[in-house]
């Protein structure tokens, strides 16, 4: 099956055998973009998390047929390294990464959340964040998400 969509900006065409594949490996093994980390494979842990549309799913149980004429965004296409998202500027400021593993799901779901939600309490935070960090550095992203929001309102 041809499958054609946008990633991070740019049009692309891969061909994929099996259309219920997993979009995480499409993006992780076809486009080799390796951000998007595999977790649980239960769609559980949210390490897989990116955006379809704007809307943050978890890539691991994603079927990729789904994805035909979309908008995908990987955390490579969040922000850039001159240019950071400001998840990404407020993960650097509160130094949230412990091994980091996690991380890029934990940013493209606080992303989502913030496109729209542009100030969230904490309720909604713990409402909406439901990824799992073995490292336990919820503290610290909690923080973060409330600075991102102030950067976003920059």
């Amino acid at each position: 099956m041809k499958l054609s969509f946008n990633i991070n900006g740019q049009p692309q065409s891969v061909e994929i055998e099996d259309p219920n594949t997993p979009l995480l490996w499409v993006v992780r093994d076809i486009m080799n973009l390796k951000g998007t980390k595999f977790g649980c494979g239960k769609a559980a842990c949210g390490a897989c998390t990116l955006h379809v549309d704007g809307e943050a799913v978890r890539a691991c149980s994603y079927p990729a047929k789904f994805a035909e004429g979309k908008k995908v965004v990987t955390i490579e296409g969040l922000g850039t390294r001159e240019n950071p998202h400001p998840v990404q500027q407020a993960w650097i400021e509160h130094v949230v990464p412990q091994c980091g593993y996690c991380q890029p799901g934990f940013m493209m779901a606080t992303a989502a959340l913030l496109a729209e939600n542009p100030n969230p309490t904490d309720e909604d935070i713990d409402n909406n964040i439901v990824n799992v960090c073995r490292c336990a550095t919820y503290t610290r992203m909690r923080k973060a998400i409330h600075r991102a929001a102030e950067l976003g309102q920059e």
